[in-house]
């Protein structure tokens, strides 16, 4: 592994059992939330994972962190196997990586008050109460919360300064990555990009690698340096982020680009998209390429044969047998 890879997943699955019923196959029936994800993220860069709601992004970025542990793959972090280390091993090496929830009223604790919920990571690494102290107070500062206000609890405050206690409890131990779970998406516009801006501006300080997950192409373009489109448990696109929104090769990716909003005068939305239809069923995904059913430029072997992910272009990958 290169010494400057912060992270490396290779080959994740990540299945959830159904409790009834069956799938098309006969075998016991299961949500295929991510099936056979690899991808990397270097020091200092931020990787962008952009898709609809149920494409599996939440579900990828907890089996990063492990609060969902993975049906089969490996998550090396630091270049440790995250994956196949003991329970006390996983909670010394939790100091390495940490998760901004999409909800901060719902991933706070109501019942702590803001200076405990901040300190909670330390606590549970074993810091003398002196040394999180000192840690708290300096994470406080970075994300502009007063001392004054860390005996609060969280009602207390806005969604804003809400989601600021979930960034400085998230980074307080100093951690090498972080998985930012749209962090933005429950707050209003006009504070989204003060959230984004002391992302940035943290992350240029601490040298941190993200991994940022958002549905929003937007968010994408203004925080990553990489980005991947993820559909239906898989990855069907991947490129440098101006690149990808410029020049989109996949069907899937040009779809989510033109359903970006555009404000001009004689219309609401930059251009009508065609009618798709519903996404396919987790539990029985289609056969071959996932995204056949609902792609104008199917072939009859898009829907035999799965689609992998390939280089067409340096840097460039597509996941489409029409374009390979």
């Amino acid at each position: 592994m290169a010494d400057n890879l912060v992270l490396d997943v290779q080959n994740l699955v990540k299945h959830f059992p159904v409790r009834r019923g069956f799938s098309l196959s006969g075998k016991k029936a299961v949500v295929h939330a991510v099936d056979d994800i690899s991808f990397s993220i270097s020091q200092s860069c931020t990787l962008g994972i952009v898709g609809e709601s149920g494409s599996g992004k939440t579900t990828l970025g907890r089996c990063v962190v492990m609060l969902s542990k993975p049906t089969s793959g490996h998550v090396n972090i630091m270049g440790q196997d995250v994956t196949q280390i003991s329970p006390k091993k996983l909670r010394k090496a939790r100091a390495n990586f940490n998760i901004v929830f999409q909800d901060p009223i719902s991933s706070l604790d109501p019942r702590m008050k803001v200076y405990d919920s901040i300190a909670e990571p330390l606590v549970a690494l074993g810091y003398s109460k002196d040394k999180v102290r000192e840690l708290v107070l300096e994470m406080c500062e970075q994300v502009s919360i007063s001392k004054d206000l860390l005996a609060r609890f969280p009602h207390e405050f806005s969604g804003g300064q809400r989601q600021r206690i979930g960034i400085a409890r998230a980074l307080v131990s100093k951690p090498r990555l972080v998985v930012l779970d749209e962090p933005t998406s429950s707050l209003d516009v006009s504070v989204q990009a003060q959230i984004l801006n002391l992302l940035l501006d943290i992350q240029e300080g601490q040298k941190l690698s993200y991994l940022f997950i958002t549905h929003n192409i937007n968010v994408v373009r203004y925080m990553s340096d990489r980005a991947i489109v993820m559909y239906l448990g898989e990855f069907v696109e991947e490129a440098p982020t101006e690149e990808l929104i410029k020049k989109p090769l996949h069907p899937y990716t040009k779809l989510l680009i033109k359903s970006v909003p555009s404000y001009e005068k004689r219309s609401i939305f930059k251009g009508s998209s065609p009618d798709l239809g519903e996404v396919p069923s987790a539990i029985n995904p289609p056969s071959g390429c996932r995204f056949h059913p609902r792609c104008h430029n199917a072939r009859e072997e898009c829907k035999l044969e799965p689609s992998k992910l390939e280089e067409v272009e340096p840097g460039h990958f597509v996941a489409c047998q029409v374009l390979i």
